[in-house]
């Protein structure tokens, strides 16, 4: 694009028209890779050299300065022009281009100011205006004005149910608006599946998506999300399964969530499977993809294959290279993260609090206390989560007084995973003193759960204290505290996937969903042809 830009330069001056102006300005902004700010200089560029703007120039402009992080200056300056130039109140378009470009920077009294006075507004004018108070969260202005339109369509409508479902949670009125419209696109359709997800009620969002008879990608995308969001990775897995099976091809947006749910089921076989499909069916492997093949390989314990992935990768975000380095701290090559985190320091790579974690998660899993305490000591403003991977790491090579210490010396309230991992710690060593009056901090800190007691009763049965456990079984069934079924996934011969429930300690069974849900998965296809 800035070849094109110097390429324009070099013309000689009657060349160029308005047309050729407005015609680059479009360019660089209907691009995949929009560059908002060369588009302005050449309108600058246009200015200085006297060329005359028209009613086509400023709602692209406009839109320029819509898409720049910080554009309101620059559209103040276009609205000048436009008052010079004699367009304010004469074209719906320059109007309208300039009442966005306000809504985008949340300015609604001068959106509203140039709304009154336009006597000539049509239906996109409305919109802007209603998506504007949307966006600033005030439905009140939003309602009004959509109660005013003197007509509407489906954007409207969407508009205001994206506006109660998803920025207020309010999905009971956002149906009631869904319900009232005449004629829904999938648009409106997609949205109200998508407040529905945003809340967590998954039934009600899968009802109105199986009967939504044209789905679009963004519909299969929206529910495939929904579940991931709401730890439901098999049921996400079924729906991309479903999707294959009406030969619709997915977007990555698509693949990541599948792939993604094979990460959390731990299901190798599948995630190899849709790993192959992405190759075959010629789906984009950007950076979002790759990553989260690198993740699912890594969560999966095939560590060369995420490696292999990483190392081919031609672009890496910090993203990336969390991922690297947090996989091979869980599957025990402690030592080569430490080294994928100097490499990232080497190449000037800006580290994060994620990166921290991972690297400190990566000490304690591999005994390097003195390294673990070096890093930790370079983080400017540690956060809870820093300080718990550092007493995790003290925990575990027994410095149960020295984590204790760093616990005390934090400068915000430590949090129950803190004080649990220093109960742990307590029960490895046997440690009945310090792990009452952890047991007590618990307490406080409301993580006094079913499993702080069973490890206490533990202590207590290491050190012959009797007495004392009969008074943890009794503390549990007078708090009513009940352990949670264990659930455990598996994937068969086959490469099917089957969910067990663990009933009771000595009786596990194969769950009643398994059967009435058919949640004995198959592959998605016996080959990729099939699919």
């Amino acid at each position: 694009m800035r070849s094109q830009v110097r390429m324009f330069s070099q013309l000689h001056l009657p060349n160029k028209t308005t047309y050729t102006f407005n015609t680059m300005m479009k360019q660089h902004l209907s691009n995949s890779n929009p560059v908002p700010q060369i588009a302005f200089e050449i309108f600058l560029k246009m200015k200085r050299n006297g060329i005359s703007s028209d009613n086509y120039t400023y709602p692209i402009v406009l839109k320029a300065c819509r898409m720049m992080i910080c554009g309101l200056w620059e559209g103040r300056q276009v609205h000048g022009e436009v008052v010079k130039a004699g367009f304010l109140y004469s074209d719906v378009f320059v109007i309208n281009g300039l009442i966005g470009m306000y809504c985008k920077f949340r300015q609604m009294s001068c959106s509203r100011v140039l709304f009154e006075w336009f006597h000539e507004k049509n239906l996109v004018s409305w919109n802007l205006m209603v998506s504007g108070y949307v966006e600033c969260g005030d439905m009140v202005e939003a309602q009004k004005v959509f109660d005013e339109m003197p007509e509407r369509d489906v954007v409207s409508w969407s508009i205001m149910i994206d506006g109660y479902g998803k920025k207020l949670g309010d999905v009971a009125r956002a149906r009631l608006l869904f319900d009232r419209m005449d004629k829904r696109d999938v648009v409106a359709w997609n949205t109200m599946i998508d407040s529905y997800t945003k809340v967590g009620d998954m039934v009600a969002a899968r009802e109105l998506f199986d009967i939504l008879e044209h789905k679009s990608l963004v519909s299969w995308s929206i529910i495939i999300k929904g579940y991931m969001h709401h730890h439901d990775p098999m049921e996400a897995l079924n729906v991309f399964n479903l999707m294959l099976s009406h030969d619709i091809k997915p977007d990555k947006f698509c693949v990541v969530g599948a792939i993604s749910s094979c990460a959390q089921l731990g299901a190798l076989d599948q995630g190899r499977w849709v790993h192959m499909y992405i190759k075959k069916k010629k789906i984009t492997r950007d950076i979002v993809v790759n990553t989260a093949l690198m993740d699912m390989y890594m969560k999966c314990g095939s560590t060369e294959e995420a490696r292999a992935i990483f190392s081919g990768m031609l672009e890496k975000t910090v993203v990336s290279w969390n991922v690297m380095i947090s996989g091979l701290g869980v599957n025990g090559f402690a030592d080569e993260a430490l080294t994928y985190f100097s490499q990232m320091e080497q190449e000037g790579i800006q580290v994060d609090d994620l990166i921290y974690v991972s690297v400190l998660f990566a000490c304690s899993h591999g005994g390097f206390v003195t390294k673990g305490l070096e890093i930790f000591k370079r983080i400017k403003n540690p956060k809870v989560e820093h300080y718990g991977c550092l007493v995790d790491l003290l925990v575990r090579a027994g410095k149960l007084e020295q984590a204790l210490s760093f616990i005390v010396s934090m400068p915000m309230e430590p949090n129950k995973d803190l004080w649990g991992s220093v109960l742990l710690g307590c029960w490895v060593q046997k440690n009945v003193g310090l792990g009452e009056f952890v047991l007590n901090k618990l307490k406080e800190v409301g993580g006094d759960d079913c499993g702080v007691y069973v490890l206490m009763s533990n202590i207590y049965a290491d050190n012959g204290m009797w007495e004392e456990v009969v008074k943890m079984r009794k503390v549990l069934l007078d708090k009513g505290v009940v352990k949670e079924s264990g659930k455990s996934v598996i994937e068969v011969v086959d490469g099917g996937v089957v969910e067990f429930i663990c009933d009771t300690i000595s009786n596990i069974r194969l769950g009643d969903e398994v059967f009435t849900n058919s949640q004995i998965k198959r592959p998605f296809g016996s080959s990729l042809g099939e699919s």
